[in-house]
């Protein structure tokens, strides 16, 4: 059982939305098309190769899916719908396509070290049954997408209002200035890398721009974006209280804040920074020293 337990919170948040009177059916339906494509799109190539690296791009390609259904099946405000479908599609999609990018050079063909570092944690947890583990890991993560990251979007959705809240501008400015930025830490990452490999330089520790400022602002920028739909999502939820039973309301606000601890955690000690500096301390002689001098997550000034 010890290799299930994982998955019961993310059961909880899809039962619970299909408990609900105003989000159960869509939720089935996502429920239903998450399984299936990451059956397809991750569980089957990982069985086969020994490799969990497409889950980057099951997981993208599933937001993507979120948009399109809350476009196609949501009932509220038409406006509302258009913004938070378009914000899951262009955020999936450009995930997406980078990730299938990755897979037609070939960077898939060996697994991507933060899941190295997930199997040191089944090893190190007494699960000695790594296929059967990331066929598990797997399924949690296309549960996710059914659950508490679509909680969000397809509250948004249902908000029959056509007044706009202040909640709702603040969240989009929050999702748009933390889309940008984790766009300009790409960018920055992939010229520091670019100009170090025409120096012939090795194994560098990109400090420019952003990355002065934290050792990873692409993730912390990822998770504003999340919180920028947690924000957009509180009139919307608040709507529902008229319409739902006041347990079913009460556990939904508490779904929709779990989007973004659950992101928090998966972007800091999951699959992000942890398991990346895990490596990185071990290539880049020069990586000690900025983790002294660099906040790990959080932007701030460099500490002395």
């Amino acid at each position: 059982m010890k290799y299930f337990y994982p998955l019961f919170i993310f059961i909880a948040g899809w039962v619970l939305l299909l408990c609900t009177d105003n989000l159960s059916a869509v939720s089935l339906i996502n429920g239903i098309l998450q399984l299936v494509l990451f059956a397809l799109v991750v569980c089957l190539p990982a069985w086969r190769t020994g490799r969990m690296s497409y889950v980057d791009i099951g997981w993208p390609w599933g937001l993507t899916l979120i948009g399109v259904l809350t476009w196609l099946y949501a009932e509220g405000d038409s406006i509302r719908i258009a913004v938070v479908s378009i914000a899951y599609i262009f955020a999936g999609s450009r995930m997406g396509l980078g990730a299938l990018k990755m897979w037609q050079i070939g960077h898939l063909k060996t697994e991507f070290s933060r899941y190295e570092y997930q199997k040191r944690r089944w090893q190190r947890d007494g699960k000695t049954n790594t296929a059967l583990a990331m066929q598990v890991e797997a399924i949690l993560q296309g549960l996710a997408n059914a659950s508490f990251l679509a909680m969000p979007a397809f509250v948004i959705a249902s908000n029959p209002d056509a007044n706009i809240s202040i909640f709702e501008v603040i969240g989009l400015i929050v999702w748009l200035g933390a889309f940008v930025m984790e766009s300009i830490a790409d960018m920055q990452k992939l010229a520091f890398l670019r100009k170090m490999k025409t120096l012939g330089e090795k194994n560098k520790v990109c400090n420019v721009g952003l990355w002065k400022y934290s050792r990873h602002p692409n993730y912390f920028a990822e998770w504003m974006v999340w919180n920028g739909l947690v924000i957009a999502a509180i009139p919307s939820w608040l709507a529902l209280y008229q319409q739902e039973s006041l347990l079913i309301w009460g556990l939904l606000g508490i779904g929709v804040l779990l989007a973004s601890r659950m992101m928090y955690t998966t972007l800091v000690y999951y699959t992000g920074a942890v398991p990346a500096e895990f490596y990185s301390v071990q290539k880049r002689p020069e990586y000690k020293n900025y983790q002294q001098t660099t906040n790990i997550f959080f932007p701030g000034p460099n500490k002395k």
